[in-house]
């Protein structure tokens, strides 16, 4: 179904006001879709996306390193993190380094969940089932070729 269908526009200025509407309408379309998976855990994504770097970092590391690598970059991390701290799913350390600085990790109970949202991964998968690898690839071009 077309991007006209489904907001029920029957015309764009121009291509490239089609193709930002497209972003912005395909974006909140898979946002909805995702949130429901993460709803179930009682996670936001932004708080799945923390646990997920730091399950990769494998070390405590500080919010800052954390801020850095997120995919939403206008997010509080320490709110986020403080909503984290409060569910148990991560702690909090004094630096050894710095005194003033607090390193974050992720908790046993941060792993679990994120293991049991791994299991549901072929889920997130399914939302590209229209597409083949070489489509997605082809995407991820395209896209990356407009941030730059």
């Amino acid at each position: 179904m077309g991007i006209e269908q489904d907001i029920n526009q029957t015309s764009f200025r121009n291509e490239y006001q089609k193709t930002a509407i497209n972003i912005i309408y395909t974006f909140n379309w898979m946002n909805e879709k995702m949130k429901a998976m993460f709803d179930k855990e009682e996670i936001t994504p932004q708080q799945f996306n923390i646990l997920r770097i730091l399950r990769g970092a494998n070390k405590p590391i500080s919010t800052l390193q954390i801020r850095q690598r997120m995919l939403d970059k206008m997010s509080d991390t320490s709110r986020i993190v403080d909503r984290l701290l409060t569910k148990d799913l991560v702690k909090k350390n004094t630096c050894p380094n710095d005194k003033r600085l607090v390193d974050v990790s992720i908790t046993d109970k941060g792993k679990k969940l994120l293991e049991r949202m791994d299991l549901i991964a072929p889920d997130m998968d399914a939302l590209f089932n229209n597409l083949t690898e070489a489509d997605a690839k082809i995407l991820n071009k395209l896209l990356d070729k407009i941030r730059s």
